[in-house]
Formats: structure tokens, sequence, C-alpha cells
């Protein structure tokens, strides 16, 4: 499914995304080191990772991150929607299991709870 594109020529969002969310470890494939990277947005769908290394559009990621909060490991493939240079690039998740997204969505009500809280 091709994402819609906003007027300013990005794709604009099918899913709700949740902001300045940190503290995810991905493991990238065919390495076993986890990498802590700084994640501004998650969404049940998708995010965008903070990374220097570039990747084209349509690759296929292996990723294996921790919710910080649950600690649980997700496990899911992303597909590269786009890249900008030096920055970072946005992934769509792709055969990612019902369990997963459910863990991601309580992960973010629970980073819901936490942000309501501190107000």
């Amino acid at each position: 499914m091709s994402p819609r594109r906003a007027k300013h020529g990005h794709p604009q969002r099918m899913h709700r995304r949740y902001m300045s969310y940190r503290d995810l470890m991905v493991m990238y494939e065919g390495r076993s080191q986890q990498v802590p990277l700084r994640v501004p947005d998650l969404s049940t769908h998708g995010m965008f990772i903070n990374t220097p290394q570039a990747f084209p559009e349509g690759s296929v990621l292996k990723l294996n991150f921790i919710l910080s909060r649950t600690g649980h490991e997700v496990s899911t493939r992303a597909e590269v929607r786009y890249c900008l240079e030096g920055v970072g690039m946005g992934v769509e998740f792709i055969d990612i299991s019902v369990e997963d997204q459910e863990a991601i969505s309580e992960e973010l009500e629970l980073a819901d709870l936490s942000a309501a809280r501190a107000r």
C-alpha cells in the first residue's frame, strides 16, 4: 500500500504517530550488537529511525527492538518508505505479528499515561 502524499510531497500519515519516543534498542539483521537509537516517532505500523546510514527506498530491514516500558521484544521486517540522508529513515512494518502490534499499542498507552501524569 503506497502512502498518500501531502501537499508538500512527503507521505501523509495513515496511522497516529506518537512523538518524542525514546530509548529503543534496534538490532540490524546480520549483527548481534544492540544499537540504542533515538526514535522520534513510533506507531503500531511503523517508525522513524534516526541514523546516518542511508538505505534506498524499498529496502527491507529486519528489526528487533525492545520496548522500554514493557520490556517486550518486537521482531519484524520493515520496508524503508523514505530516507533523509544523514538524518534517518521512515519505515513501515511488514510481517508484524498481532502480538507485537498489541505490545506496541500497550507501550504507547503507557507513554500517554506517563505524559499525562507529568502535566
